[in-house]
């Protein structure tokens, strides 16, 4: 079996689980060696049913004493029966499992092991797995791995698919140089793979994961670099000059630029005029004022007869830029045009006839800025907003529309420098970190579900005071093995609890693009006063009217998330707040939410995270939003990031050759390199 293969070949996979899987995007052998656990369950020793805690999984070793009842709610079939041992009793139900009928007559004894929930005022255990003393020996204490599924795949599928996998792929031989093994003390990869799907202990799984994580940089390095050596300095061909308009609208502007502000803009305005080709990664916490900085460079290069372009992830955001930029610009005879995808075709065909003929100097709008059908006059300047929702391939499709024209990107994900020079690495890097002097500071507090009421009574006096919030929830849709708010369930809760003339709408992912443009555009417009969201407003609307960002589940977060989200509010004049609700009541989240509640500072939060979670976190969760590593985190494994970063470039051109020789899948992937698939 090779790593290539399709999965059909594994033994068990036919047509029909082979097409389930690929929904998962798990396609060859080597996909679903990579799907890697999100998490380990571990069988602990049975405990009495007086000791049963609300919330807790657990195990109780009890005897059936009543017969299987069956309930029809909906189209759901609710199995009940009582259990009980030597300290007492309780009910335990299933769903949609009749099968169990058989299984569960009175008297019978197994070990139930399940989530401990209340019900009608009692502790129950809903949908338990059910074992006998031997069955549930063998698995005490093991780590077993926990998997992300879709519909129609199970754990134990994955599971065994793997377990199959791995016994029949050649992997004897190490792709890594042995004194970089030997070097970094890292595993074998066989074993890491071996390890990290069924580990032994909690401790040869951390060395699996740090074995993978290592690898995952070390790719990602290996292609930055081969980016890198491709990319050519190019000569300016751009002549530009410093122009008595910029001097002029700089002055005339209604605050002053910070100090922070006026130095990187003196370096983008150096790149402009200078010798060689800009290209330069702008970094600056939320708020901190990296959009004038874009406009002045915009301005400076269409004042000088030249194209300038801005692409930013979404619609709603696009045109906001387009209708700020419009206005600024009007008074120096500069012609903005917005370029976007829901655009009709005789709407884009004249937008394309206008960038074509420079009658428009600067082209604002989101991934339709890099369509074939985009031709540039005269593209001297190419800026993208968010950067990590940009692959490099996108950022160099709209740098292709031009000849070599300067680049700049900007992002308000804040990454401690020495991280970014890696992870930007093909780029020079300057640092927006102060915020402007008008600018409240968020005021933020840390609070459990009971304060509920309270923040919801909150929520409706800013909203007569003609302000807007934002509620943010983990999940779409209920979940029958997650306990987290989710959007659909909220709004209408939310909508009862809220007085009748406050408008509350919902918003998601899985909406289709116009709906949820049409939902942000109301929002920004004040017709819809509260909007309940997934994280996908976490980027892409400014609504200075927002003063509350309350997000349910907050535990479930990043911290670097959490900031983002933080930064949807505190951008107009008014007073703003964050109201952070924790499902959980451990010291150590507590602990985590009280770094956001003492700061608004991203990059102080982003070093704090790093520094409480520590390198090696055992379970690896990633933080969202930053770069697709299957199991790195580049704030939790910045070490491992570092020594991947200098193996990398410490190689030989024998040793690289052989690297890329014994393992094509890597070779692949860095040949089709983009930020955020390695």
């Amino acid at each position: 079996m090779n790593l290539t293969d399709p999965l059909r070949v594994i033994k068990g996979i036919g047509e029909k689980t082979e097409r389930d899987f690929n929904k998962m995007g798990l396609f060859t052998v080597e996909d679903i060696i990579r799907h890697y656990p999100r998490g380990y369950d571990v069988f602990e020793a049975p405990i009495s049913i007086t000791d049963l805690v609300e919330g807790k999984m657990i195990s109780i070793e009890a005897s059936v004493i009543s017969i299987i009842q069956v309930k029809q709610v909906r189209n759901l079939k609710i199995l009940t029966c009582r259990v009980k041992d030597s300290s007492g009793s309780l009910n335990i139900s299933w769903f949609n499992m009749p099968f169990l009928k058989n299984k569960l007559r009175m008297g019978y004894h197994f070990i139930f092991r399940g989530k401990v929930v209340r019900k009608n005022g009692v502790l129950v255990i809903e949908q338990p797995g059910i074992y006998t003393r031997e069955e549930y020996r063998i698995k005490m204490n093991v780590l077993q791995p926990v998997y992300a599924l879709t519909f129609g795949i199970t754990n134990h599928a994955i599971s065994k698919a793997v377990k199959i996998a791995l016994g029949e792929l050649e992997l004897s031989k190490d792709y890594l140089p042995k004194r970089i093994v030997k070097e970094n003390k890292l595993v074998s990869y066989k074993n890491a793979l071996e390890e990290i799907h069924f580990p032994k202990s909690p401790e040869t799984m951390a060395d699996a994961r740090n074995r993978l994580v290592f690898d995952e940089f070390f790719g990602f390095t290996l292609a930055l670099m081969t980016l890198k050596e491709k990319k050519t300095v190019w000569t300016n061909q751009f002549n530009m000059t410093d122009r008595e308009d910029l001097t002029r609208f700089i002055s005339e502007l209604s605050f002053r630029l910070t100090n922070a502000q006026d130095k990187v803009w003196k370096e983008i305005k150096a790149d402009l005029t200078g010798s060689h080709t800009m290209n330069r990664l702008i970094q600056g916490d939320v708020g901190s004022g990296k959009t004038i900085l874009a406009a002045l460079a915009l301005l400076l290069t269409a004042l000088n007869g030249y194209q300038g372009s801005l692409m930013v992830p979404t619609e709603v955001l696009a045109k906001q830029h387009y209708e700020s930029l419009t206005g600024m610009f009007k008074a120096y005879g500069i012609n903005t045009l917005l370029l976007v995808g829901s655009m009709t075709a005789s709407e884009k065909k004249k937008a394309y006839e206008k960038v074509k003929t420079q009658e428009a100097d600067i082209i604002i709008g989101t991934h339709a800025l890099i369509q074939e059908k985009v031709e540039y006059n005269c593209l001297a300047l190419a800026i993208t907003d968010e950067q990590h929702r940009f692959g490099v391939r996108q950022r160099e499709s709209l740098t292709g529309k031009g000849d070599h024209p300067h680049v700049l990107v900007m992002s308000a994900t804040p990454i401690p420098r020495t991280l970014a020079i890696i992870l930007y690495g093909d780029l020079d890097i300057s640092v927006v970190d102060e915020l402007p002097a008008n600018r409240l500071p968020i005021k933020n507090c840390v609070v459990d579900t009971g304060y509920r009421p309270t923040a919801y009574r909150f929520i409706a006096k800013e909203v007569s005071a003609g302000r807007q919030a934002y509620v943010i929830c983990p999940m779409v849709d209920e979940s029958e093995t997650i306990e987290a708010e989710n959007v659909l369930e909220y709004t209408e809760k939310l909508k009862e609890a809220m007085p009748a003339d406050i408008m509350v709408e919902y918003l998601h992912g899985k909406m289709k693009p116009k709906e949820k443009n049409d939902i942000m555009e109301r929002f920004s417009k004040g017709e819809i006063q509260v909007l309940v969201s997934t994280t996908v407003v976490e980027v892409g609307v400014n609504v200075p009217n927002a003063t509350v960002m309350m997000i349910e589940n907050s535990e479930r977060f990043g911290l670097a998330q959490l900031h983002q989200l933080r930064g949807r509010v505190g951008r107009g004049k008014h007073q703003s707040y964050c109201i952070l609700v924790s499902g959980s009541g451990s010291r150590e989240t507590k602990e985590r939410l009280e770094i956001l509640n003492r700061s608004n500072d991203g990059f102080y939060i982003a070093g704090e995270d790093l520094k409480l979670r520590g390198p090696g976190d055992m379970f690896g969760i990633r933080q969202s939003g930053d770069m697709e590593f299957r199991i790195g985190d580049i704030y939790n494994d910045a070490g491992v990031l570092m020594k991947a970063n200098e193996a990398a470039k410490g190689l030989t051109e024998q040793e690289l050759s052989t690297i890329l020789k014994e393992n094509p899948p890597l070779a692949e992937r860095i040949n089709h390199f983009d930020m955020g698939t390695l």
